[in-house]
């Protein structure tokens, strides 16, 4: 079975390229969320495998999203996506809980070494 993956970023371009990447290389994208809180409900909804979430978005912020999947889920794998200087972001997302991240723009080849690596 194909791992089940749901995308968070606020931009709708950033979602649809990482769809791309991911569906090209196997993997089922079972949903997409805009922002945190969105990103919570469809988590608990639909259970993926493995989440990918940008850390700057309004209403909840990856971080906070990601904090809250992590009380749902202790054993949730999510993959931060970031911009470039978002440094103490990242370290704050690895210590709430983050498997690895993802800086944009996306390569697909390190896109996919990041999602097969916490998949295991």
């Amino acid at each position: 079975m194909a791992n089940r993956i749901l995308i968070v970023d606020d931009a709708a371009f950033m979602r649809m390229m990482i769809r791309d990447i991911l569906t090209k290389n196997g993997y089922d994208v079972v949903g997409e969320a805009p922002d945190g809180s969105v990103a919570v409900e469809k988590f608990k909804e639909l259970k993926p495998d493995l989440t990918t979430m940008d850390i700057t978005m309004p209403e909840m912020d990856g971080i906070a999203a990601l904090k809250e999947i992590k009380k749902l889920d202790p054993n949730a794998k999510v993959i931060m996506c970031s911009a470039m200087g978002q440094q103490a972001m990242v370290i704050d997302a690895i210590q709430a809980g983050a498997k690895d991240f993802i800086v944009k723009p996306f390569q697909a080849d390190r896109v996919i070494e990041a999602i097969k690596k916490t998949l295991g």
